[in-house]
């Protein structure tokens, strides 16, 4: 309810202020480096071809501060790897952003002191499905039971626990609607779900069509006031295919150890040095559905969710909608 009400109290403001284009999460990867090989996933051959570089404190402080995006998600490569993560974590809540430390789980019981509780902190665990999905999309078996262990770690230490779950084709919805249940019933602060993004580096048969995604979808939404998303519902409708929605590619800028990430967390056309050159250079009118056919496909939330926010704050109306989904899930 707190990351709510200060997004779309961000978001009025902006809009008041005349401010055409401003950042609303910030895609912080410090490392790209992985203990995975997940399906979906180019990660680790672009850690190999960095030759392990990360991103320095300094240089993730930095970075938000250039953003100054309210949230900041920090992800990988798995983040837990780099030798400074707890610092990073630290720096970035001191500066009162809400922080999603992103993990697949596996590094979470052995790095969980390095981390302290805090509102702005929340641990987000990556779980694509119930036990023979995931570790299916993971390449390792029992991942599954790692990340349960470590949600019921993290809780018990006293962190806020959400995860993002990426659904792929073939999937059943309804197990989709278990795995909720499940993480509802052990008492997961909020979830996200989306379908995957068709990386070009990934040679696999295993991405929703747009086309596909509605049905999968309609039923996670039929069910969605049992469950505490924490996208908007306007996101989940989307999918479902009630609404429709326009990619905003600028609201999730992406800094990783190559520089900002030209023009989106998904695509790579290059990189900018800063984060003014990010936003003033980008030729964004070129993305997004029916301008590039890279985009044909792409649903997901970093690009979609600031849409979302748009039209959930665009009336008195929507915004008593969008505050009954963050109070009741419904």
């Amino acid at each position: 309810m707190r990351l709510s009400f200060s997004m779309a109290r961000y978001v009025v403001s902006n809009r008041l202020s005349g401010r055409k284009r401003f950042p609303l999460v910030l895609m912080l990867e410090p490392t790209f480096r992985c203990n995975l090989s997940c399906a979906g996933c180019g990660r680790i051959r672009e850690d190999a071809a960095m030759g392990g570089r990360m991103l320095s404190l300094e240089e993730c402080l930095s970075a938000v501060e250039e953003s100054g995006a309210p949230v900041v998600s920090i992800a990988g490569g798995e983040p837990l790897l780099h030798p400074q993560i707890g610092d990073i974590v630290r720096g970035i809540v001191e500066r009162r952003r809400f922080v999603y430390m992103c993990t697949n789980g596996i590094a979470l019981e052995r790095c969980l002191s390095l981390l302290e509780p805090n509102p702005y902190l929340s641990i987000v665990f990556h779980l694509d499905g119930l036990a023979e999905t995931h570790d299916r999309i993971t390449g390792r078996p029992g991942v599954f039971d790692t990340v349960l262990s470590g949600i019921e770690a993290a809780k018990r230490a006293g962190f806020q626990v959400r995860t993002n779950t990426t659904v792929f084709k073939g999937v059943d919805p309804q197990e989709m609607v278990k795995l909720f249940d499940l993480l509802t019933r052990m008492g997961v602060d909020g979830m996200m779900v989306a379908p995957a993004f068709s990386y070009e580096e990934v040679d696999a048969d295993i991405f929703l069509s747009r086309e596909e995604v509605p049905a999968i979808f309609e039923p996670i939404l039929r069910h969605a006031g049992r469950f505490p998303f924490y996208h908007t519902s306007v996101y989940l409708e989307f999918l479902a295919g009630r609404r429709q929605l326009q990619c905003v590619p600028w609201s999730t800028p992406t800094r990783n150890p190559k520089g900002w990430k030209q023009p989106c967390y998904l695509l790579t056309d290059g990189y900018c040095g800063s984060f003014r050159e990010l936003m003033e250079e980008t030729p964004w009118e070129r993305y997004g559905v029916g301008r590039d056919p890279r985009c044909a496909n792409c649903m997901v939330h970093s690009g979609f969710e600031a849409s979302a926010m748009e039209v959930a704050t665009s009336s008195p109306l929507e915004m008593l909608r969008m505050a009954r989904w963050s109070l009741l899930g419904a």
